[in-house]
């Protein structure tokens, strides 16, 4: 049994705490913490668990065996660090950090570790669609990949929501699942401002439309649109030498037919449309655990999201073509 450590117990912590406590099997959350007493015991009380207010201590119990990250972004790194420092498993949602430098300084802690010890939350890897996806191209039944088109379209957002948002809330997991499923990183990037949508704010340009290049040549376009007001939209179409992939719908609903038309049901939530990759993410994570294995998106994944970020929002800025540029080669130890 895999004892695990929750750090952060907003909306999100509490999810993954009653996923690890009444779906996943071989685990148990034994301790959580949150710098809100009250959030932690309200989250406590999900899972009978040791309370703390204080992450040093929860990481150091010795009755954790892996810790689970879900505060906010900017408090990542120093729990990341003392988590690798204390040779703890670690599952951390999206992002790794808030910025490429502190990306790249967990990146060369885990490598001093000479321990793989990290998975990020890109849970879309263990989606049904786009592991079919995925499936298919590694069959090489259809040659290699040329062209993506995607789209990541939300119903609506709030008026806090601004520009760079379009990139770090929400084509983030674009930028994830993507160069997983072409096995290449980035080279550039650039973004193309469409007609502004009536339904926007003036903090907002909605949609957009963002293009990445490959090292290898890969050309994606990813319409990111948030407020298209007809759903949760989640599309991917893999155009390649021998045939083109689209990836399927995996929320399955019926056709309906009735007063003179067909309609099927379109989601409206991430987390009803991706529910299912969540369960699946974290059930491989602790099963991994019992082999001593992480197979899931690791740091490097989670610095190359953060470098790729940057340099769309400052695309979003110039509109020119910019480059992406990882400060250090890979490190062989995300090779192994």
């Amino acid at each position: 049994m895999l004892n695990v450590g929750v750090i952060g117990c907003g909306g999100m912590g509490r999810d993954h705490i009653s996923r690890l406590t009444n779906k996943i099997q071989g685990a148990q959350v034994v301790a959580v913490c949150d710098v809100f007493e009250e959030s932690a015991k309200k989250a406590a009380s999900i899972c009978n668990a040791k309370v703390y207010t204080d992450e040093k201590l929860l990481i150091n119990d010795p009755d954790v065996d892996a810790v689970f990250i879900v505060s906010p972004g900017f408090a990542h790194v120093e729990a990341l660090l003392e988590a690798i420092q204390a040779g703890k498993r670690i599952f951390c949602e999206k992002p790794l950090c808030t910025t490429a430098e502190d990306c790249l300084k967990v990146v060369q802690a885990e490598v001093a570790s000479g321990k793989h010890l990290i998975q990020l939350g890109f849970m879309r890897r263990y989606d049904v669609g786009y592991a079919k996806v995925k499936e298919a191209l590694l069959s090489g039944e259809y040659g290699e990949p040329l062209m993506l088109h995607c789209t990541h379209r939300n119903p609506e957002v709030g008026t806090n929501y601004n520009t760079p948002m379009a990139v770090h809330d929400t084509a983030i997991h674009e930028i994830d699942v993507l160069h997983w499923l072409v096995d290449d990183e980035y080279e550039s990037a650039q973004v193309i401002m469409p007609r502004v949508t009536k339904y926007s704010h003036s903090e907002l340009k909605d949609p957009q439309i963002m293009l990445l290049r490959t090292k290898k040549g890969v050309c994606i376009d990813v319409e990111v649109f948030v407020n298209c007001k007809f759903g949760y939209d989640i599309n991917c179409e893999v155009v390649c030498e021998d045939g083109a992939i689209k990836m399927p719908m995996a929320t399955v609903y019926p056709t309906i037919r009735k007063n003179a038309s067909v309609s099927t049901t379109i989601d409206t939530d991430c987390f009803v449309r991706f529910k299912d990759a969540y369960d699946a993410e974290v059930q491989a994570w602790v099963d991994d655990a019992a082999k001593g294995e992480i197979n899931g998106p690791n740091a490097w994944d989670g610095y190359l999201a953060a470098i790729t970020a940057d340099a769309l929002v400052k695309a979003q800025q110039t509109g020119a073509i910019e480059k992406i540029n990882a400060a250090v080669e890979k490190p062989d130890f995300y090779n192994k």
